[in-house]
């Protein structure tokens, strides 16, 4: 395949050195600045640039490479960007997939709808979402993950292609439940990490259970498969979510309680945001979600909200 990865922060790199290992060609995009500059050097802190992959800033360019575009930027970018690539190129028979995880918080949509609301076709559309962690790939240290789409035929195509020993895909078949699982797991992971900062990693085990509960519920009110949060899209990506020391998500949510400085990308701080805006909107009780809108938005107080969280009136688990 000829495929062109647009981004290249942490999860773009790793795109281009993992697809242009497993036979494919790749052409690389990034805007000029800090992350570009230093792929263009030759590695990152995550990756060595592959003397195969077609680095470039030319968005023209990567666009006019090949039939498959890939996007990994931050999920709130990705409206401005994709109105940009429209008027770069002519894309309406490219297939787009994207690798990333959020929900837009002016819209509350999921990020696929972004695409079909500006103009491409669902059909061209599919999600990569999932646990792992660039660090372990790049050790050698295997993992799964999913594609998903409304168009069962792209599934597997993709999956098909993409997988390897390294990674192990799975055909998605419920859109909804994958990107709403995925994008909700960051917001668990603050949780976690919260948890930790404040001396009660004790209490991760209950939110495991009652997160993936609570996201399952959402999932299910917005026309998806319930069962999709206990899969690979959420519940199978706590452990590199909650539990790593490579989750940005995690270390947002443990310096946040120590009033520390975070730098990185931590993209459940707005998922958080989207996610009560939708739990209003479908009339889903999502205490978790709400607890950390609640500290990162309205100053609440993070060990108090918890507390409050996991010691609510005696109810049935399930």
């Amino acid at each position: 395949m000829k495929i062109s990865v647009l981004g290249c922060g942490r999860w773009g790199s790793f795109i281009g050195w993992y697809l242009v290992r497993h036979g494919h060609d790749v052409c690389q995009w990034g805007r000029q600045g800090k992350s570009y500059e230093q792929l263009k050097s030759g590695k990152n802190e995550y990756v060595e640039l592959d003397p195969r992959i077609n680095l470039t800033s030319d968005l023209k360019a990567a666009l006019n490479f090949g039939d498959i575009i890939i996007i990994s930027i931050s999920a709130q970018a990705l409206r401005s960007f994709i109105k940009e690539i429209i008027s770069t190129a002519d894309v309406k028979d490219k297939i787009f997939v994207l690798c990333m995880k959020g929900i837009e918080v002016d819209t509350g949509k999921r990020l696929s709808e972004v695409l079909v609301d500006c103009g491409i076709s669902g059909k061209n559309v599919a999600v990569w979402v999932g646990p792992g962690h660039i660090q372990a790939f790049t050790q050698g240290q295997p993992n799964c993950m999913v594609i998903d789409s409304e168009n069962p035929a792209l599934v597997k195509y993709l999956a098909d292609a993409f997988r390897s020993e390294l990674i192990r895909f799975y055909y998605g078949d419920d859109l909804i439940g994958s990107e709403i699982g995925a994008a909700a797991k960051n917001v668990m992971g603050i949780a976690a990490g919260m948890l930790d900062g404040g001396n009660m990693s004790t209490l991760k085990g209950p939110l495991m259970a009652r997160g993936a509960r609570e996201v399952s519920r959402l999932i299910k009110a917005m026309g998806g498969n319930e069962l999709s949060a206990y899969g690979l899209c959420h519940l199978g990506d706590y452990e590199t979510t909650l539990f790593s020391e490579y989750s940005n998500n995690r270390a947002f949510g443990e310096k946040f309680v120590k009033k520390q400085p975070f730098i990185k990308l931590a993209e459940g701080a707005a998922t958080s945001k989207a996610m009560k805006m939708l739990g209003e909107k479908y009339g889903v009780d999502l205490p978790i979600t709400n607890a950390v809108y609640s500290i990162l938005y309205e100053n609440k107080d993070p060990l108090s909200e918890f507390k409050k969280v996991f010691s609510r009136s005696t109810r049935k688990e399930f």
